[in-house]
Protein backbone atom coordinates (compact mmCIF):
# COMPACT_ATOMS: atom_id res chain seq x y z
CA UNK A 1 0.00 0.00 0.00
CA UNK A 2 0.99 3.53 -0.75
CA UNK A 3 0.10 6.09 2.43
CA UNK A 4 -0.43 9.69 0.86
CA UNK A 5 -2.03 12.52 2.32
CA UNK A 6 -4.43 14.42 0.08
CA UNK A 7 -2.49 17.23 -1.44
CA UNK A 8 -4.13 20.25 -2.71
CA UNK A 9 -5.44 20.18 -6.32
CA UNK A 10 -3.34 22.55 -8.33
CA UNK A 11 -3.98 24.16 -12.08
CA UNK A 12 -1.79 22.02 -14.59
CA UNK A 13 1.42 24.63 -14.77
CA UNK A 14 3.74 23.05 -17.75
CA UNK A 15 2.65 22.33 -21.50
CA UNK A 16 3.55 18.67 -20.56
CA UNK A 17 1.00 18.26 -17.70
CA UNK A 18 -1.49 19.94 -19.61
CA UNK A 19 -1.21 17.60 -22.07
CA UNK A 20 -0.86 14.91 -19.77
CA UNK A 21 -4.46 15.91 -18.39
CA UNK A 22 -6.24 16.08 -21.78
CA UNK A 23 -4.37 12.63 -22.53
CA UNK A 24 -6.31 11.28 -19.16
CA UNK A 25 -9.51 13.06 -20.04
CA UNK A 26 -9.58 11.86 -23.25
CA UNK A 27 -9.16 8.09 -22.02
CA UNK A 28 -12.04 8.40 -19.67
CA UNK A 29 -14.33 9.48 -21.76
CA UNK A 30 -13.74 5.71 -23.54
CA UNK A 31 -14.42 3.47 -20.08
CA UNK A 32 -15.94 0.42 -19.73
CA UNK A 33 -17.91 1.03 -16.28
CA UNK A 34 -20.19 4.52 -15.39
CA UNK A 35 -20.16 5.58 -18.74
CA UNK A 36 -22.93 8.21 -17.58
CA UNK A 37 -21.13 10.18 -15.26
CA UNK A 38 -18.44 12.65 -15.46
CA UNK A 39 -15.10 12.08 -13.68
CA UNK A 40 -12.95 14.30 -12.32
CA UNK A 41 -9.18 14.86 -12.92
CA UNK A 42 -7.16 16.76 -10.46
CA UNK A 43 -3.67 17.50 -10.68
CA UNK A 44 -1.56 17.36 -7.59
CA UNK A 45 1.78 18.57 -8.44
CA UNK A 46 3.22 15.59 -10.78
CA UNK A 47 0.39 13.30 -10.02
CA UNK A 48 -3.29 13.01 -10.89
CA UNK A 49 -5.82 11.92 -8.68
CA UNK A 50 -9.26 10.78 -10.60
CA UNK A 51 -12.82 11.10 -8.59
CA UNK A 52 -16.13 10.15 -9.58
CA UNK A 53 -19.71 10.03 -8.36
CA UNK A 54 -20.41 6.19 -6.56
CA UNK A 55 -22.75 5.33 -8.40
CA UNK A 56 -23.30 1.93 -6.94
CA UNK A 57 -23.32 3.43 -3.50
CA UNK A 58 -20.67 0.52 -2.26
CA UNK A 59 -18.49 2.98 -1.36
CA UNK A 60 -20.72 5.57 0.04
CA UNK A 61 -23.96 4.94 -0.04
CA UNK A 62 -25.18 8.48 -0.53
CA UNK A 63 -23.73 8.51 -4.10
CA UNK A 64 -20.89 11.33 -3.04
CA UNK A 65 -17.83 11.85 -4.91
CA UNK A 66 -15.09 8.99 -4.15
CA UNK A 67 -11.55 8.81 -5.45
CA UNK A 68 -11.14 5.75 -7.98
CA UNK A 69 -7.67 6.36 -8.79
CA UNK A 70 -4.11 8.00 -8.48
CA UNK A 71 -1.35 8.18 -11.36
CA UNK A 72 1.87 8.81 -10.07
CA UNK A 73 4.82 9.46 -12.42
CA UNK A 74 8.24 7.57 -12.54
CA UNK A 75 11.22 8.13 -14.47
CA UNK A 76 11.26 7.99 -18.26
CA UNK A 77 7.31 8.42 -19.22
CA UNK A 78 6.79 5.74 -17.32
CA UNK A 79 3.78 5.72 -14.61
CA UNK A 80 2.07 4.39 -11.47
CA UNK A 81 -1.52 3.78 -11.27
CA UNK A 82 -2.92 2.97 -8.31
CA UNK A 83 -6.60 1.81 -6.88
CA UNK A 84 -7.81 3.00 -3.71
CA UNK A 85 -8.49 0.94 -0.72
CA UNK A 86 -11.37 2.69 0.87
CA UNK A 87 -11.68 0.60 4.15
CA UNK A 88 -8.11 1.43 4.79
CA UNK A 89 -7.94 4.57 3.65
CA UNK A 90 -4.88 4.11 1.48
CA UNK A 91 -3.87 3.71 -2.31
CA UNK A 92 -2.45 0.49 -3.52
CA UNK A 93 -0.26 0.35 -6.37
CA UNK A 94 -1.80 -1.65 -9.07
CA UNK A 95 0.83 -1.14 -12.19
CA UNK A 96 4.21 0.42 -11.83
CA UNK A 97 6.35 1.58 -14.13
CA UNK A 98 4.18 1.71 -17.08
CA UNK A 99 3.50 3.59 -20.06
CA UNK A 100 0.49 6.16 -19.40
CA UNK A 101 -1.32 4.62 -22.07
CA UNK A 102 -0.93 0.79 -20.64
CA UNK A 103 -1.88 2.75 -17.21
CA UNK A 104 -5.30 4.21 -18.70
CA UNK A 105 -6.31 1.19 -20.63
CA UNK A 106 -6.30 -0.53 -17.32
CA UNK A 107 -8.12 2.12 -15.47
CA UNK A 108 -10.48 2.21 -18.24
CA UNK A 109 -11.29 -1.53 -19.27
CA UNK A 110 -11.15 -2.16 -15.16
CA UNK A 111 -11.38 -6.17 -15.68
CA UNK A 112 -11.03 -6.59 -11.58
CA UNK A 113 -13.30 -4.11 -11.04
CA UNK A 114 -10.20 -2.27 -8.67
CA UNK A 115 -11.29 1.48 -9.58
CA UNK A 116 -14.38 2.02 -10.18
CA UNK A 117 -16.71 -0.22 -7.46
Amino acid sequence: MIARKAPVATVAASPVASLTLHRIRRALRERVRYRYVRPRVLQEGDAFRIQSPNCSRKVDPAGGVIDIALLLPHAANRWCLCSRDHAGRAWVAQLQNAPLARALDLLCTDPQRQYWP
